[in-house]
């Protein structure tokens, strides 16, 4: 059984919440590039800091939709709310326990990245920040939270430490930082300052084309790993500044599209490209692939299975050739933590595949909501870019 909703505008980036409170709230990020004409017709879409563009003017909307999931039995889906943007590339929600609120970033398409808290009571979302990233002529492409395995703690009361000398009312404190590639060829580094805030702190060169993904080591929070068109992966410590990365390696056929840590195994990442192969690596040796694996098309999304249980299920968008679910046998994962070694890996195979979608495969997520059904399936989402469809099936 599937599910079909219609985004309206071209859908590219879907997330489910992974907050205990709120794992049956999704998101689904949307973007559309409008024609020269619309722009004309319609003056308000021009951006307000330049009033009369040349006409190689772009502009791109889209929305941040909210839905409300229930999959206990028979999967169904609401619509609860529509928050308009400009065109979202990305969205990330960041992990937190039961005691704070849900916090969602979301990556726009005129140099911003937009803070929304979830408020539990309301089942709305709140703009808590906007950020400035770069200005408005750059697309803020990708982003990642740094506290995927260390959920932020702090709640919603008043809670004062002496940080610096500075009172800090941790109630707003985010924990996380963000780190966000953006069109320019940059990376922006987002960390709390002593209020507590996100604020820019970094912003450097990193590849000579686009950098379409960035990721965090979330085993070492010391560690980002980007990518780009450039034909590049690249990892780099902030320890150790920003002038060149610790490690390049060039030994790609096609861009870089997607990047992932293994939130449930140390040392593995998940590497994907438009050479339609995704790529497993052992952190400490990101030259060479444990092993590569055929999707059939660009990988534009890479998402390990968030149960300790499947940590062998990786949820791959694959544009041109649907999605996927490979599984990869290890040959012992407990030695994945111990010295790096080229045999952990034994083989993949795609243990399911859903073609329903009629267009480009984008954006995809595993629900956190009862992680398994009976049949050992998880609720997935999916989103299609021209035909704008979000697709809820299990997996």
């Amino acid at each position: 059984m599937h599910l079909v909703i219609d985004t309206i505008l071209p859908a590219d980036s879907v997330e489910f919440c992974p907050h205990p409170d709120a794992s049956n709230i999704l998101v689904c990020g949307t973007y559309k590039l409008e024609d020269q004409k619309d722009v004309q017709d319609n003056p308000h879409l021009l951006d307000s800091v330049s009033p009369t563009p040349a006409p190689t003017c772009q502009v791109r909307r889209g929305q941040c939709i909210v839905f409300e999931v229930d999959s206990e039995q028979d999967i169904s889906i609401a619509k609860v709310q529509e928050i308009s943007l400009p065109a979202v590339l990305d969205l990330k929600w960041c992990h937190t326990t039961s005691s704070r609120q849900p916090l969602l970033a979301v990556a726009d398409a005129e140099g911003g990245v937009n803070l929304f808290e979830w408020d539990l009571e309301q089942k709305q979302l709140r703009n808590a920040r906007t950020l400035c990233v770069a200005p408005s002529r750059v697309l803020c492409l990708s982003l990642d939270w740094s506290n995927r395995r260390v959920p932020t703690r702090y709640g919603l009361f008043h809670v004062f430490v002496v940080y610096n000398r500075y009172l800090v009312d941790r109630r707003n404190s985010v924990a996380g930082s963000l780190i966000v590639s953006l069109s320019d060829g940059n990376l922006a580094l987002l960390e709390p300052d002593q209020t507590g805030q996100l604020a820019t702190t970094k912003t450097w060169i990193a590849h000579s084309h686009e950098p379409w993904c960035v990721a965090w080591n979330y085993w070492d929070t010391n560690v980002i790993y980007s990518g780009g068109d450039d034909l590049q992966l690249k990892v780099w410590d902030i320890r150790q500044g920003f002038e060149r990365p610790i490690i390049t390696n060039k030994r790609f056929d096609a861009g870089v599209t997607c990047i992932q840590s293994h939130p449930n195994i140390e040392h593995l990442m998940a590497v994907g490209s438009y050479d339609n192969a995704v790529r497993l690596f052992d952190a400490r040796k990101p030259l060479t692939p444990l092993i590569q694996t055929d999707v059939g098309g660009g990988a534009w999304r890479v998402k390990w299975h968030p149960s300790p249980s499947r940590v062998h299920d990786l949820l791959v968008a694959a544009m041109h050739d649907g999605f996927k679910i490979v599984s990869f046998r290890f040959r012992d994962i407990g030695n994945i933590s111990g010295s790096p070694s080229s045999g952990i890996v034994e083989n993949s195979e795609i243990r399911k595949r859903y073609d329903e979608h009629r267009s480009l495969a984008y954006g995809s997520d595993w629900s956190y909501q009862t992680l398994q059904d009976q049949a050992g399936q998880t609720l997935i989402a999916s989103a299609s870019f021209y035909d704008h469809a979000l697709h809820l099936w299990r997996g």
